[in-house]
Order: C-alpha cells, then structure tokens, then sequence
C-alpha cells in the first residue's frame, strides 16, 4: 500500500513542480524520508505525516478523508489487534486465545472496580 501511496506522492510532488528538498523542507522531514517513501523502500508513516502530505499534495478524495476521520485511534487500534490475533490464531491458537482471555479479564477487572 505505501508503494502506491509513494508512487502518488511522487507524481503529484512533479505535478505541483516541486523538487525532493522543497517538498521534504514543507513537511518538516528529512529528503531521503521522503524519497524512501516515494519509492517504498520505507513501510511505516505516521498519521500526522499522512495529515501533512493531505495538506500540501491532496493525496486522498476528500469523502475517503472524512470515512478515516470519522475512525479514532483506538479503533484502528482494536482493528489491528484483531488482525493479528486472527493471524497468531492460525499458527498458534493456543497462544492467541491466552491473550484474548488476558484482555478480557484485564477488561472485567478496570469494569468492576471502583473510581
């Protein structure tokens, strides 16, 4: 996914007619950043860089914006920790099912207690 969004930002950065150092030096990020991004040598980005590059290249249609938006941190959160439990259950079912009943009890426990 990162190399399409790379490919994106690298196309519309030509568009705009802005050089690597101008575009990273907008972002406040380093050029090799942004250059390892542009050609997915990079597999991490933060949402607040993701903000930033929305900012100044449009990445994103606006109606897939405000559908990201809408979704917290802790959801992405909780959808990503599903992810990996279902991927930990399929090698190690055991494993995965102790964690799930670590946060639920951890979940039973802070639910009960008193403020």
């Amino acid at each position: 996914m990162l190399t399409n969004i790379g490919e994106k930002i690298r196309v519309l950065r030509k568009q705009k007619g802005l050089g690597l150092n101008e575009l990273a030096s907008q972002l406040e990020c380093s050029r090799s950043y942004l250059a390892n991004l542009e050609t997915g040598k990079t597999d991490t980005i933060q949402f607040s860089f993701l903000d930033k590059l929305q900012e100044e290249l449009n990445l994103f249609p606006e109606e897939l914006i405000q559908n990201f938006m809408e979704e917290n941190e802790f959801d992405l959160k909780l959808k990503k920790m599903n992810q990996l439990l279902k991927e930990l259950e399929l090698k190690h079912p055991e494993q995965a099912h102790y964690f799930v009943s670590i946060v639920e009890q951890g979940v039973n426990l802070f639910s009960n207690s008193k403020d």
